[in-house]
Order: structure tokens, then C-alpha cells, then sequence
């Protein structure tokens, strides 16, 4: 783990405020309020004077890539495109906005989840051709779904699938909260079909408790939960480790399962998902992010069988959760605490 000391507090008193040109002047603003200082654009030119910065924004201009760097907020959750443009000032503390995007990116989850059991794709093809045929609808309660990443956003996607009645295993690569890997929650015998025999019957998700997770379990431990998932959700980010994290090995491992990434595009190998969907081992894909972005008209990944693409668009950040987060940050640094949201640039999350 890479721990960046904290912003010493004569520093960050007289540091400059530089916010990207993007962000919206009500944002701005409220910027402005809780840092208790005007602020300047964050431009590929730093001030001229030997100040310490704060900087608020999507990217780091190359300019500014050095010890006068202080802590740099990032307005979005994932920091890779920060971290991979060049070397990271090693004294600068780097915090990420999550907001709500949690929940937004768990609806989205949800959503695309409800719909393949209430056979909407089917339906709505079905009304393109004037063509009336019932169909077959799924439950999803005391279904399984396994869910890659356990921090705040996976943590929100179990805890609302949980809710519904479906099983949730993470998967960690360490233990940041909740159940050890390989530790189950209790789990009352029969809950997952919502009744207990005997006993009156059980709310679907009731007494569920945080993380949202009903099983954790180890990456390099998988392969079992692969095979048993019906739906495999990935919110990991994208670092060293889990560039190409799903490839050929792990979709071998799927029977069925529906795969849906709101992580990073390059976490899975498209050649490997692509030959998963075709021999049927991944029954379909919901890809709300991609290896490039956008995908141009041409691109293969439109013609992939069983697939629907989105805009990136599950957790759009907004204004409101690029202000709260910046403020608990700010409270918790003059506090002498290390921000919640602190990004390990040695992880990369």
C-alpha cells in the first residue's frame, strides 16, 4: 500500500485553488466556499510563484506534475486516466469523487437485470414485427450473482440486488470490508428462495446487512462461483492487475451467465467475450463501458451476438456529488484525517 502524507496545514493554507475550465460556476462556487479562497483555471500553465496547488478537475496537465502539487481531486471515480498519463507526484495527496454513483450504477445493474427476466429485448423485437407470442418470464430471487469488486460502487450493486431477493458473492482482491474471503454471511437455510420451511415467510432481502454480500471470496478462487453465477458483474477498475482480468480462463468457467461491466473497458479481453457469447457460454452482455470510447460506427463490438452497448452513461457524475465529496474531504484533511475517498496511486483505486 503507498500512503501519501497528509497536506501539512500551513501548506494547504496558503495553497492556490485551480479548478478545470469544465466544471460548472455554481460548482465553481461551492469550491470556492469550502476552500476559502478564490480559485484560477487549471491550465497546462501553472501560476508563476513556487506556491503549492490544489487542483480540482478531470486530468493533470504535465506542468503540473511536480512537488508543487499538494493534493489533486479528481470529479470522477476512476482515476486510471490520471495515473497513466505519467508518473504521479510522489507528495500529493490524489482524492476521487464516488457521490451517488453507487446507486446510480446499481439501478443501472438492476434494470438491465429485470429486463432480460421479463424478456423485454424479446418483447420489444417482437413489437418492431407486429408480432403477438407469450413468452417465458425469470425470477431473479435466489438467483446468483457474482460481483467483481467489493468497494463503495460493488457494495451498492449487492446491497440492491440483495434487497431483491438474489444471492450476492464478491469477489475481493483483499479483504476491505465485510465477510474474510471464503467467509459466509448466516444466511437462514431456505431464505434464498424467500421461505423458510416452518416458519412464516421471509421478506426477500430482509435483515440483509452492510456490505450487501451473502459470500466474499478471493480472485484467485473463483472459478467455482463462475460456474454457479447467473449474472457476472464486474465494477473493477482498471490497474496493472486487472488489465484483461477477464479473458479466455474465466469465461471457460461461466455456464450461462449473463455479463454486465460497468467497471473499465479494458478489464476484458473482447476477443475471449466474443467467443463466450458465440459458443453460448455467456448467455448475453450489457457493456456500459468499453476499451475505446466511443465506439465508432465500424467497430466490431456492434456486431457482438446478444449484446447491448451504452454510452458509458450508468454513473454519470453530477455537480452535487463532486461538492459533497470535495467538502467530507476538506472536513476530514484540516482535520488531520485521511480522506475516505484517498486513492492508493500504488493500486490505482
Amino acid at each position: 500500500m503507498t500512503t501519501t502524507p497528509l497536506p501539512a496545514p500551513d501548506e494547504l493554507a496558503r495553497a492556490r485553488l485551480l479548478v478545470a475550465p469544465s466544471l460548472d460556476g455554481g460548482l465553481v462556487r461551492e469550491l470556492e466556499r469550502v476552500a476559502g479562497r478564490t480559485a484560477e483555471p487549471l491550465t497546462d500553465v501553472p501560476p508563476p510563484s513556487g506556491i503549492p496547488l490544489l487542483c480540482v478537475g478531470e486530468t493533470l496537465p504535465e506542468a503540473l506534475r511536480t512537488d508543487r502539487l499538494l493534493w489533486f481531486h479528481s470529479v470522477n471515480a476512476g482515476t486510471d486516466p490520471l495515473l497513466s498519463a505519467g508518473p504521479w507526484p510522489a507528495p500529493a495527496l490524489l482524492t476521487r469523487t464516488v457521490g451517488r454513483m453507487g446507486e446510480r450504477m446499481a439501478q443501472y445493474v438492476l434494470g438491465w437485470i429485470l429486463a432480460e427476466c421479463q424478456a423485454v429485448p424479446e418483447f420489444t423485437s417482437q413489437h418492431a414485427r407486429a408480432h403477438w407470442e407469450r413468452l417465458p418470464t425469470e425470477l431473479i430471487a435466489g438467483q446468483t450473482a457474482l460481483i467483481y469488486g467489493t468497494g463503495r460502487i460493488g457494495t451498492a450493486v449487492g446491497r440492491l440486488l440483495g434487497a431483491c431477493g438474489v444471492r450476492t458473492v464478491g469477489v475481493a482482491r483483499t479483504t476491505r470490508s465485510g465477510p474474510a474471503p471464503g467467509a459466509e454471511r448466516g444466511v437462514v437455510p431456505g431464505a434464498e428462495r424467500g421461505v423458510v420451511p416452518g416458519a412464516a415467510p421471509v421478506v426477500p432481502g430482509a435483515g440483509r446487512e452492510v456490505p450487501g454480500f451473502d459470500l466474499v471470496v478471493g480472485a484467485g478462487e473463483d472459478g467455482g462461483a463462475l460456474a454457479e453465477a447467473r449474472w457476472v458483474i464486474s465494477t473493477l477498475p482498471l490497474t496493472t492487475a486487472t488489465e484483461g482480468f477477464f479473458g479466455a480462463a474465466r469465461f471457460a468457467a461461466v455456464r450461462g451467465a449473463t455479463f454486465v461491466n460497468v467497471g473499465r473497458g479494458a478489464t476484458v479481453d473482447m476477443g475471449a467475450l466474443e467467443d463466450a457469447l458465440r459458443d453460448g457460454r455467456v448467455r448475453r452482455a450489457v457493456l456500459d463501458v468499453l476499451p475505446t470510447e466511443p465506439a465508432a460506427p465500424d467497430d466490431p463490438v456492434w456486431g457482438l451476438p446478444r449484446t447491448v452497448i451504452t454510452s458509458h452513461s450508468s454513473g454519470i457524475t453530477a455537480d452535487e456529488d463532486v461538492a459533497v465529496d470535495f467538502a467530507a474531504c476538506w472536513e476530514a484533511v484540516t482535520a488531520g484525517r485521511r480522506p475516505g475517498l484517498t486513492v492508493d496511486v500504488g493500486r490505482g483505486y
